[in-house]
């Protein structure tokens, strides 16, 4: 390469463009860094497969709102979602509500393979029912899952009276407790689940048009796309990765409760916005979801260690949302003006 060639590729070098697009992991990098720094017990390994496990179900749902972002919409009802879909597998998995609290292997129940069918199943449910009300009823994304987080949460409720489902069988927890090679099955199925929507998004053709109907619904539209077919199929998908974590996490905590992912929906969201996903639709991907799931769980485990209230932390990731909001707004300007 000549000296002219080489020039020109430093003049023509955007280092705004560079730093967009690997300021999480630059910015995940230099976090465990100085929490390495602060707090030594950051980096030994039980820690770090803690933080692993932590993020493996928020980071299932950042999967699924990754697809609805991806298309400019929104779904606040992960959470509740979550809750509702985790009863009905806890009440599937126990062959009823009768033994609700009994422990060990005094209860048979229908088995974990149909709790696990049971929640995805109430996860696609969900899913499909605000997918419609946003394509067919033209409600707003927000207004619908708004109105579903209520209804979801109003649901669980009501389907436990209240309470919680515990004590499971053995091959039902080890879904959430157990280890492969010594690595959490929890943190297997994120990242198998990570790398099958990698493929999804960037090499199928349903993936292309997720990122053209968030890009320019209209030109999709026009280009022969079902721009209906495709909103409504995210928040399917949606659906079906609430029904998974909620099996995760019911396995992983023994335990199924109508309170469970209270608060999720602002972790996921941070999660995929702070990857690099522009809530302006169109632009993101799996990876950066990836990355921000697990800049968000460092985040919060650095900060535990280091005795930070848990209101201060929640100040802190609320601060992170809206800087990476406006720092999406203004790379999207820049690029506009380019």
């Amino acid at each position: 390469m000549s000296n002219t060639t080489i020039t020109a590729n430093a003049r023509n070098f955007d280092g705004f463009s560079f730093l967009a697009r690997f300021a999480p992991l630059i910015f995940l990098l230099v976090l465990m860094l100085v929490f390495a720094i602060i707090e030594p017990r950051f980096m030994s390994s039980i820690n770090l497969f803690n933080v692993m496990r932590q993020v493996s179900i928020t980071g299932l749902l950042a999967i699924g709102m990754t697809f609805v972002i991806l298309t400019a919409g929104i779904d606040l009802s992960v959470g509740s979602l979550l809750a509702f879909a985790g009863l009905v597998a806890a009440a599937v998995a126990k062959g009823g509500m009768q033994d609700r609290f009994t422990v060990g292997d005094n209860t048979i129940g229908y088995g974990w393979p149909l709790a696990a069918l049971a929640a995805i199943a109430v996860g696609l449910l969900g899913g499909l029912l605000q997918g419609v009300a946003i394509t067919r009823l033209k409600v707003p994304a927000f207004v619908a899952t708004l109105g579903g987080m209520s209804v979801f949460r109003g649901a669980a409720l009501l389907f436990a009276a209240g309470g919680p489902i515990s004590g499971f069988q053995p091959n039902f927890t080890w879904w959430g407790q157990g280890q492969i090679a010594g690595v959490p099955v929890p943190v297997i199925i994120f990242l198998v689940a990570a790398v099958v929507a990698h493929v999804v998004l960037r090499y199928t053709r349903y993936g292309r048009r997720v990122y053209a109907v968030g890009g320019n619904p209209e030109a999709a539209r026009l280009a022969g796309v079902n721009v209906q077919s495709i909103i409504w199929s995210v928040y399917v998908i949606m659906g079906f990765f609430a029904g998974l974590g909620s099996f995760v996490l019911s396995a992983r905590l023994n335990s199924a409760e109508a309170v469970a992912g209270t608060g999720y929906e602002l972790t996921v969201i941070a999660s995929v916005v702070i990857g690099g996903t522009s809530l302006f639709g169109g632009a993101g991907s799996i990876f950066g979801t990836v990355i921000g799931t697990l800049l968000i769980g460092v985040l919060l485990n650095g900060l535990v260690l280091m005795n930070v209230n848990s209101y201060i932390q929640q100040i802190i990731i609320g601060i992170i949302i809206v800087l990476a909001v406006a720092f999406d707004t203004f790379a999207k300007s820049r690029r506009r003006r380019a």
